[in-house]
């Protein structure tokens, strides 16, 4: 139709009344079978409907049961380690090991860790070697065997897991390089070690590697390359005491005092609290006879390490050198029973004992001590003395000639003997001891002065004998060098009355072993015997040795030395062995020191 305007007009009718739409649907109809119309995924349409929602879900496939995954609390395992919660962590794990019957590999993995943190080494290596079973390709697992392994002292196996790790490892891991050159230098290779603890710097910088590298090079009896990998770890890691200290230590060991002075003064302040600079400084004020401000140092590292048998000797021997004997007993009795096979406390025990005339007590320490260390001959002469109090020759002699094959630099073991064969009417073995005497002293003086008292001995013992005492004459304007260097020939050996020499024990690769660094005084000696008539303040004892004594002590002076040592700690059993010095003053390992490396 059209409007009354011209145009034409369209009408939109409803469906039920459009012929068209009606004939459209009745087509639909035809082609779509009710069948396969009641299927609504046939033309992809979505059903609506309660009807139809029933009848899909009578249709649909039950769900599949949730499967246990063997690793599917890991992360709680994990949880519990990392926060130290061992206990929480060991119960899960165990609830874990009973439901996968063993084989889920984390969870022995965890367990094997917290089992050799409590020290069950060989239930931790069962756990590593079921891991590495259940998951042989893991590098990790055959590092952490390796390392069981080799804190069970199993080195040559040890070194066969690192180098089976580093095969199947993907890339270069200096920490396999690190413990394969602590396995080395363990069983005595040390150029094997040097070049894989040199392959682990290349890799990685780490001042654990730096440590035992220098220690290496002093095994090698390289003190300067020791010295040098020391200032190359310092530079890359110029805030750590430990490389201080060690630095220190060593540096002091050379009779560098200054620049060692220096560097133990840098490490305490970076950690004001460091033991072993502790008791390296106090060391240094304590053969320099300054006992108080040692004595200051050593009651801040008591409260750091209030166990350590070290700190107690070298407390004791600063009370030894102001005199205070009482109070010196106190404080290695302490040590003694800290460390009850360390033979410097016996000794000192036994030179203590012996100062205050109680040689039975004196010869119990000794005995001890010889047989703890019989290679040193400082024993034998502090023996030797304490057998001649006791009246008992034929033993003192013999413990005497001993001490002469030992001691093959000090001279005043040769000095100690003539005057005892002096004693004795055998003065013709005395003149040999005598010309011993007196080449060592002149082969020492050629670098040192030495002490006023041995020589003035010396010239009393040459004048008994009718011999020539000039050579024994003391150099005017010169005086006894603090350092290491002018005391190591002596080995802190004193005239009878004379203080502590030197406070010993600064043995740099022990420390640098085990990283519980102590440091253990050497002490002075009293032993010196004396030709000619008594002096004040000496008397003869029967058999006519000469020992100095003190002035009778009143009983609150007694009290007072007891109660001198003002630091007054638990104490719990702790055994600690130092290394022995060679005659080049560094240390060799004798076999005492520690066999565990720490980790990385």
């Amino acid at each position: 139709m059209k409007d009354s305007l011209g145009g034409s007009m369209v009408f939109l009718l409803p469906d039920r009344l459009n012929p068209s739409k009606k004939k459209e649907k009745e087509t639909s109809q035809t082609m779509n079978p009710p069948a396969e119309a009641s299927d609504p995924s046939a033309n992809g349409s979505v059903p609506s409907g309660s009807a139809v929602s029933v009848s899909r879900s009578k249709n649909r496939p039950k769900k599949a049961p949730e499967l246990g995954s063997v690793e599917r609390r890991n992360w709680l395992v994990h949880l519990h380690y990392v926060r130290g919660e061992y206990d929480e962590c060991l119960k899960l794990t165990k609830e874990l090991l009973a439901e996968t019957r063993g084989m889920c590999e984390y969870a022995n993995y965890v367990q094997a860790l917290i089992l050799r943190h409590q020290g069950k080494i060989h239930e931790s290596l069962e756990l590593f070697q079921l891991c590495n079973v259940l998951n042989p390709k893991s590098v990790q697992n055959l590092k952490q065997m390796a390392r069981s392994l080799f804190l069970l002292g199993r080195h040559n196996r040890a070194l066969e897991a690192y180098k089976l790790a580093e095969n199947n490892s993907e890339k270069p891991d200096w920490e396999i390089h690190y413990n394969l050159g602590i396995c080395h230098q363990r069983l005595g290779q040390l150029e094997a070690a040097k070049t894989q603890l040199q392959q682990a710097l290349q890799m990685h910088r780490h001042h654990e590697t730096f440590r035992a590298l220098a220690n290496v090079y002093l095994q090698q009896g390289d003190v300067t390359a020791a010295v040098s990998t020391f200032r190359a770890a310092i530079e890359q890691f110029p805030e750590n005491s430990d490389l201080h200290g060690s630095l220190g230590r060593l540096l002091l060991q050379t009779g560098r005092s200054q620049q060692a002075f220096e560097q133990l003064g840098a490490a305490l302040t970076f950690n004001p609290n460091h033991s072993p600079s502790l008791l390296a400084a106090g060391a240094m004020m304590q053969s320099h006879q300054d006992f108080d401000v040692a004595l200051s140092k050593y009651r801040v590292a008591a409260q750091v390490i209030p166990e350590s048998p070290a700190l107690w000797n070298n407390i004791a021997m600063c009370f030894y050198g102001k005199k205070k004997y009482v109070a010196a007993i106190s404080c290695l009795k302490r040590a003694n029973y800290l460390a009850p096979f360390e033979w410097r406390v016996l000794y000192n025990l036994g030179l203590v004992h012996l100062t205050m005339q109680q040689t039975t007590s004196a010869f119990h320490f000794l005995s001890a001590a010889v047989n703890l260390k019989p290679t040193k001959g400082q024993i034998f002469m502090l023996l030797a003395v304490t057998l001649s109090q006791l009246e008992d020759e034929s033993n003192a002699r013999l413990a005497y000639k001993q001490c002469v094959t030992l001691e093959t630099k000090d001279p005043t073991v040769c000095l100690n003997f003539a005057i005892f064969l002096l004693r004795q009417g055998d003065k013709a073995e005395a003149l040999k001891m005598y010309s011993q005497f007196e080449a060592r002293v002149l082969k020492i003086r050629q670098n040192v002065e030495l002490d006023s008292q041995l020589l003035e001995a010396g010239r009393r013992l040459a004048i008994e004998l009718g011999q020539d005492s000039s050579s024994l004459t003391q150099k005017p304007g010169r005086h006894r060098q603090p350092s290491r260097d002018a005391t190591r020939a002596m080995d802190d050996s004193v005239v009878e009355g004379s203080g502590p020499e030197e406070a010993e024990g600064q043995d740099e690769v022990s420390r640098a072993r085990d990283d519980s660094q102590d440091l253990l005084a050497l002490p002075p000696r009293t032993d010196i015997e004396e030709p000619n008539e008594p002096e004040e303040g000496e008397m003869p004892d029967e058999s006519g040795e000469l020992q100095e004594t003190e002035a009778p002590r009143r009983e609150d002076e007694a009290e007072d030395d007891v109660q001198e040592p003002s630091i007054a700690v638990p104490v719990t059993a702790q055994s600690r062995l130092d290394a022995e010095e060679d005659d080049d003053g560094i240390v060799d390992d004798d076999g005492d020191g520690p066999s565990i490396e720490d980790d990385v």
